[in-house]
This record gives structure tokens, sequence and C-alpha cells, in this order.
């Protein structure tokens, strides 16, 4: 069996999803034979303990081509990589595309990046008759023709498809993709162990905030040094406002992008109140908003952990797929614009969420059994999907594109 995504290139939310997988095949298929194609191959098989290999032939594929040579293994590699793609495909019975967001554009992305390695993976599958499975995955609507057409194509090539939330599942409709029989489950975080939570008695607690480094979608990519600036002088003055409080704040991460949008608010704030947390799985984020009182998070996943974990949240919001999270969690009214931050008003919604945080916790503790329940449902539809030992995988999903 063969994973494919953006594993291992520092990117918690992804590895996350890579793990609740890893965990339920070594599970409920201990003698498979997994291995992954990923950005950061060295780091997957280091922590996860599975063979790797690099998604990309020219490695200077996330550098900004700027020199003749650059743009030149940039084209060739995308030549290349169809062929090592479909090679990698071949040999697998089943290849599965483990949650995160691989068919979003919240982010800034470019055609030619994952959305033509998702496409490549999907053609190869299909050509080769190796079911690919798109496993609650995260989708959204762009306003780019290419990225729009490589989606499409590659989502109508997948064997089997599932999502996360309603959202990803529309906005697929909406790009022509015949969702009829797709199911929506929830994300595949909520499967991992859960740490032990703190407790509402005693005195205040550690705020965790969760930072990014946040430029827009990849409509907005005109925009983003101003959405880049308004947001870090946001969250700076919204950090210093509690530091003014005397409550303790703890910066938190999401991709190893995010440790200079951290560094810049420490330097800014300058006080012994407020410190960057280490963290480097999802796991470490758990446990950082596990002992904390309350939770201000603006990546999709950190914001996850924090519901997970029971901890009272308040989402930074920087795409429609966070404020559908928190309504479904049954906290809608605790959302603020990434785009728009209003410091005063962003620390009028934490006191609020501060004072109901008993009734907050309550109404975690009854909805993450329920997306619980949901993975666990998601991965009995996998194993369908899955190769019995020795068999072969089910091709009745595969549909005509």
């Amino acid at each position: 069996m063969g994973l494919f995504g953006l594993f291992g290139s520092g990117n918690v939310g992804n590895d996350g999803s890579l793990v609740a997988v890893l965990d339920h095949l070594r599970a409920d298929r201990p003698g498979a034979e997994v291995d992954a194609l990923c950005g950061g191959p060295e780091t997957v098989t280091a922590r996860y303990g599975i063979p790797a290999s690099r998604l990309h032939w020219f490695r200077g594929e996330y550098r900004t081509a700027a020199r003749p040579a650059d743009i030149a293994g940039k084209g060739l590699g995308k030549l290349v990589d169809a062929f090592r793609i479909a090679a990698w495909v071949r040999r697998h019975d089943v290849v599965i595309v483990p949650g995160t967001g691989i068919l979003e554009s919240t982010l800034p992305l470019r055609p030619w990046g994952m959305p033509y390695s998702l496409f490549l993976v999907c053609a190869a599958g299909r050509l080769l008759r190796t079911p690919v499975a798109l496993v609650g995955v995260g989708a959204s609507g762009t306003r780019s023709r290419p990225v729009r057409a490589l989606t499409r194509w590659a989502a109508r090539l997948a064997a089997y498809r599932s999502y996360r939330d309603t959202l990803s599942r529309d906005a697929l409709r909406e790009m022509g993709v015949d969702t009829r029989r797709d199911e929506v489950y929830a994300d595949l975080v909520f499967a991992l162990a859960t740490p032990p939570s703190g407790s509402d008695s005693g005195p205040p607690g550690p705020v965790c905030v969760g930072v990014m480094d946040f430029g827009g979608s990849n409509d907005e990519r005109d925009r983003a040094d101003e959405l880049r600036r308004r947001y870090l002088d946001g969250m700076t003055r919204f950090v210093r406002g509690l530091a003014a409080d005397g409550r303790p704040v703890r910066l938190l991460t999401g991709d190893d992008v995010d440790r200079t949008v951290a560094e810049a608010i420490l330097e800014a704030v300058d006080s012994p109140l407020v410190v960057a947390a280490a963290t480097a799985s999802l796991g470490d984020l758990m446990k950082e908003m596990a002992v904390a009182d309350t939770v201000v998070a603006t990546r999709y996943h950190n914001l996850v952990c924090a519901l997970k974990v029971g901890t009272p949240a308040l989402a930074v919001s920087y795409a429609a797929k966070s404020d559908r999270l928190m309504a479904d969690m049954g906290l809608g009214e605790h959302c603020h614009p990434a785009r728009e931050i209003d410091p005063d008003r962003l620390l009028e919604q934490f006191r609020a969420l501060e004072r109901d945080r008993a009734r907050v916790r309550r109404t975690l503790a009854e909805r993450n059994p329920v997306l619980a329940e949901r993975v666990r449902r998601q991965f009995e539809a996998l194993n369908a999907l899955l190769p019995a030992s020795g068999g072969a995988p089910d091709l009745a999903r595969q549909e005509t594109p």
C-alpha cells in the first residue's frame, strides 16, 4: 500500500493525517507492506518507520526559479516525475491519499506543484488499474483555471473519494465532479489518541496562541504582502494585550514557515510572559493545548487539536473550513476573521470565551465522541477498498470520468 502527500515537509497537520491512517493500517492490516511518496522522505522514515521516496525528481522544486538552470530543472522535473510517479503507483495494490487539504487552494499554490502531482497519481492509478483513494480530504473552489482543471480531473480519476466536511464535497460538485456516491465523515486527526486535559479549577493557566505565516489564499496573491503585515500587526497587538492582563502566553506553530511569525511577535512584545513552545508534531501541540485554559488558533489543524483535547478555542479563521468546524462543534460564535483582525474585538471575544469556558468544555466533551465515531466509520469504508491478505482491491468504486 502506498501513501501519498506532503508529509515530512514541516506541516504537522499533514503528518497527523498520515499517522492516523498508519495507525489504522498497522492495526487492521498488520502484514501489509506500506511506503510513502512524499515531500520529506527522510523525515517520514525516521519518525514513522516506513520506507519513503521523494515526490519530486528535481531537488530545487520548492525554490524560486530565478536562474535559467533552475527553470530548466523544474521543467525537466515535471516530465521525469510523470514516469517516476507512474512507476511508483504501479508497484502498489492501492494508493491512499490520507486527509489534508490536498484539493484546497485556501493557501498559495502553483498548478504545477501539488495539483499536477496529484493528477499524475490519479491518472497513473486509472491507467495501471491501481485504485487511488482520497480519504477524508479537504477541497475548495478557486478562480485559477489550471488548478481547477487539474483538481477536477484528479478527483474524477480517483477510485474512491470521501471528505472531512460538506464544504469540500460541495466544492468538487461545483467543479463538475459527480459526488453523489461520496461520503462526508470527519477530519482523520480525530482518530488520534488524546492526552489528558486540564480543568477549570485553580488560578488562570496559560493561553496557547497558534500563529501562522498568513498571506491570503491562492486567489489573493496580489494582496499577500498587505495581508501578511495586517495579520502580524493584529496578532502582535492581541498577544501584547494578553500580556498586559498578566496572562502567560505560549506561541504555537503548525508549519516550519510559521516560526518567523512567532519570532517577530516575541521580539515586538518583549515580555517574560510570552514564550514560543517547541512543537514538532500534532501530539506535541495537543499536549500543550491540553494544559492550557484557552486556545486562540489560526491554522486549521491547530484548531482541530484544541477542540479534540476539549480546550475552549477561538478561531482566527482564514478559510470557510475553520468556520464550519467551529459551527459543527457548537462554537460558531467564537470566530474572528484573519484578514481583518481587530485586536480589541479579539480580546473581547477571548474574554467572553473564558467566561463561558465550563459550558464550552461540556459541549466539546459531547461532540468529540461523535467525530471519533465518524472517523471509525470512515476507516470501515476504507477497509472495503483495501486488499485482503493476498487478495485484490475492490475496483467497483472506479468511475468513468
